[in-house]
């Protein structure tokens, strides 16, 4: 399973090459018919966008370019489901251990220090004028701001975890107190820890459905609030940045 499917960063997004995928899920329809067909119901620029490959056309080295596809990993985890074949089911695990490793606290926290460093490194280059604000800014501040543009929605104690390392006194239960008590999560009842209205409306957070099969058959549905990247840089703000 290693390195089945590569993936690349396309504004900050891992996306996968539909061509690979294509590949991988060995397919034997031609690709451009297979590429409508499982496109259908997928918004151009947002789930999928055109790309070029480039290929040898003959053998004295000629090249031509063919035409691809970037997929977002949701996407191609759907297409994979959509295939119905063992294959398929190994390419989706994979895709989406991927997504699991990508989004771990310390991955979050390394991207978002990166786009700090190009921030500073781009308004040293195109703004002289700048570099006055960019002196009297905390690299706390910088880090929130760059988390704010953070596409990644993380679970609570992802947050804590990453506030933790920067100096704030939290944990994952504590934060989560910290929350109810501000009036963020709901305190009683069914919907403890669940975002209440204000968050919502604020943009805060995202409540993630799983559908769980019991072993009699039956199914229920477990909900968990995960943090947007809006909410990242909101309580950051709040608890980190002082």
């Amino acid at each position: 399973m290693h390195n089945l499917l590569a993936t690349q960063l396309l504004n900050e997004m891992q996306t996968v090459s539909a061509r690979e995928l294509h590949k991988a899920l060995g397919i034997k329809k031609r690709f451009s018919e297979w590429f409508i067909t499982n496109s259908d119901g997928f918004i151009e620029s947002e789930d999928f966008s055109g790309a070029y490959l480039e290929v040898h056309s003959n053998q004295y080295g000629g090249t031509k370019e063919i035409q691809d596809y970037n997929l977002s990993l949701d996407m191609a985890k759907h297409i994979c489901l959509m295939s119905r074949t063992e294959q398929g089911k190994k390419c989706r695990q994979y895709l989406i251990d991927l997504e699991k490793a990508w989004n771990t606290p310390e991955q979050v926290f390394a991207r978002a220090l990166k786009m700090a460093e190009r921030k500073i490194e781009e308004l040293n280059k195109n703004n002289v004028a700048l570099l006055e604000d960019v002196s009297r800014m905390k690299p706390k501040e910088i880090f929130a701001d760059a988390v704010a543009t953070s596409k990644t929605s993380i679970l609570v104690g992802e947050l804590a975890k990453i506030l933790k390392q920067n100096g704030v006194d939290t944990g994952q239960k504590k934060l989560f107190k910290w929350l109810r008590e501000q009036g963020y999560l709901m305190k009683s009842g069914s919907s403890r820890n669940m975002p209440t209205q204000k968050s919502m409306e604020l943009g805060l957070f995202e409540i993630k459905e799983t559908v769980v099969t019991h072993s009699d058959g039956h199914t229920t549905v477990n909900k968990t609030p995960k943090v947007t990247g809006k909410g990242q840089q909101y309580f950051i703000n709040k608890l980190l940045v002082a």
